[in-house]
């Protein structure tokens, strides 16, 4: 049965220290961080399988920096093992980390283009236009939408379509206006003759907040803050270094 890894340390100290000694070990040997399986079975450790681990463009960021910090690797090794496409994603707005640990999505739908947005519900273009207009910041949700909604998606801070996926109308404008975008949401019951649409339960009508993540294509309830992105950080060590090794 999974147990937290703190519980593994009161209940099997031995085979807990072993396994510290493992993961210094496996880190050590690849250089980098590690997914790793691993069961105990009478008290004993037995490792399954470890691979390099999956992670966010911040996280591979961090974990980049620390490598360094802790000798394994050269600064250019660290800026060699980023992978610029995932950066876009940290050059748009994301939601205030604090806040974002403590939503929970509603649904889940293809992230198509990275960023955060947070927004009063609206269903047309010219909807989006006018309360723009008066200061209003809308996320667009639309079953799709066509070249006649541009105007209305320059105006969004964000754009949640019912249909369609990363090829997209919503998609591929969206990546080029670098606006969030959340696309192909199906669990979405939409009902545009009435402003209003049914996800995860809940009724949502013209005016009410909603938050989306065009980087993991997450969909929450309610006001999400969002911060600017910036280059600090261990953002700005990794463009301070890539600089220096730029041919």
């Amino acid at each position: 049965t999974p147990m937290p890894i703190a519980q593994m340390e009161q209940e099997f100290p031995e085979a807990f220290e072993e396994f510290v000694k493992v993961c210094k070990t496996l880190e050590d040997h690849y250089r980098d961080m590690q997914d790793m399986e691993f069961t105990v079975e009478n008290r004993k450790l037995y490792m399954l399988q470890t691979r390099n681990g999956k992670r966010t463009a911040q996280a591979a960021l961090k974990i980049a920096c620390d490598l360094v910090d802790e000798g394994m690797r050269t600064e250019e090794e660290a800026v060699a093992m980023i992978d610029p496409r995932n950066l876009d994603t940290l050059l748009h707005p994301q939601f205030d980390a604090a806040a974002l640990k403590a939503a929970t999505p509603v649904a889940k739908a293809l992230g198509a283009s990275p960023g955060a947005a947070c927004g009063k519900i609206v269903f047309t273009a010219e909807d989006a236009e006018t309360w723009n207009a008066r200061g209003e910041k809308v996320v667009l949700v639309r079953l799709e939408t066509s070249p006649e909604d541009i105007t209305g998606m320059k105006a969004s801070q964000g754009i949640l379509t019912v249909r369609g996926g990363m090829t997209s109308h919503a998609a591929v404008v969206a990546r080029g206006m670098g606006t969030c975008c959340v696309s192909g949401c199906g669990d979405i019951v939409m009902d545009e003759a009435n402003k209003k649409f049914t996800l995860a339960g809940k009724e949502y009508h013209e005016g009410d907040f909603i938050s989306i993540d065009g980087s993991t294509g997450n969909i929450y309830d309610g006001i999400i803050p969002t911060v600017d992105a910036t280059i600090a950080g261990e953002f700005g060590r990794i463009m301070g270094w890539a600089d220096k090794f730029r041919t």
